[in-house]
């Protein structure tokens, strides 16, 4: 994971759509680290001893690790992962994570007229600001892909993150209702925290193996099981990870292949390429070319 964040200017045009998103960002907090960095914004800095007030909603996802957190509505609780933090306007809260365990963190700030009929009509509520939802790809994905379209602000994006958040809302509706009736079966959480390690550690070298033993099981187990349960077997399944993220940044011609390549933790350009070929038909220059082309016939 890289650390990223951002903070979003908004025009009247996007408030008026009914949601509009102003922060977003992901963080990887490890032991002992300084919470929240010094480097945070000042109007969004805060301290455990005095809390903090925002004027905005924000959807936070623990994805790995754990903490604490407290608001004025909720009871200091222990934070583990897979959990939902919602802060609410006008709300005072606290959070952070333990310092022996640190945790990974997606969020997206945003507010609007939508949001505040969400709550009014009882969907979230102050009171039940912490949500145990389990390890889910399909937030991760949600998370991503706000942070992916915020990243260039390119015209009219606001709309189109606006309705990505009220995708992830419902996705996190939904889960909560789904947990109240059935259980999380093991292998398939299993498996899930898993591909959330592989989707967050795109750019490191993965061993499947110390996945393996992050997840407490054997290295035989967890290969036959990933495939039984996903149809693919982990290492093909990373590698896809890569190549999808590889086809996203050779849509910006500004990123040479040897960029790319290093930034995938690819272990040369060469190697890169002839996978690259194989898996989608095209090296990454004819790739980049083939969109190039697209784009100037739309």
């Amino acid at each position: 994971m890289t650390n990223y964040y951002k903070y979003l200017p908004t025009s009247d045009e996007d408030e008026s759509w009914g949601l509009h998103v102003l922060n977003t960002g992901c963080n990887r907090i490890t032991k002992h680290e300084i919470y929240p960095s010094v480097q945070h914004p000042s109007h969004h800095y805060f301290t455990w001893n005095k809390g903090r007030i925002l004027d905005e909603f924000q959807v936070i996802y623990i994805a790995k690790g754990e903490g604490i957190f407290e608001s004025a509505s909720c009871r200091k609780s222990i934070i583990k992962e897979g959990t939902i933090l919602l802060l609410f306007p006008g709300e005072w809260h606290r959070f952070k994570p333990n310092e022996k365990t640190g945790w990974d963190e997606y969020w997206v700030g945003f507010k609007g007229p939508i949001m505040d009929n969400l709550v009014q009509q009882k969907f979230f509520s102050r009171r039940k600001a912490i949500l145990h939802i389990g390890i889910h790809e399909g937030i991760i994905n949600s998370m991503l892909e706000i942070i992916e379209k915020t990243r260039n602000e390119k015209t009219g994006y606001q709309p189109l993150v606006a309705g990505i958040v009220m995708h992830l809302l419902g996705q996190i509706h939904t889960l909560v209702r789904q947990s109240n009736f059935k259980a999380e079966d093991i292998t398939e959480s299993i498996i899930n925290k898993a591909r959330i390690i592989f989707r967050t550690n795109i750019d490191q070298d993965i061993s499947i193996e110390k996945v393996a033993e992050e997840l407490n099981v054997s290295y035989a187990w967890f290969r036959k099981a990933f495939r039984a349960y996903s149809g693919i077997a982990p290492h093909q399944y990373l590698l896809q990870l890569k190549i999808e993220k590889a086809k996203t940044l050779l849509a910006d011609p500004s990123i040479q292949v040897k960029e790319i390549s290093l930034s995938l933790n690819f272990k040369s350009t060469f190697y890169f390429s002839k996978l690259f070929k194989e898996k989608t038909g095209s090296s990454p220059a004819e790739f980049r070319k083939k969109m190039e082309r697209k784009k100037k016939r739309l």
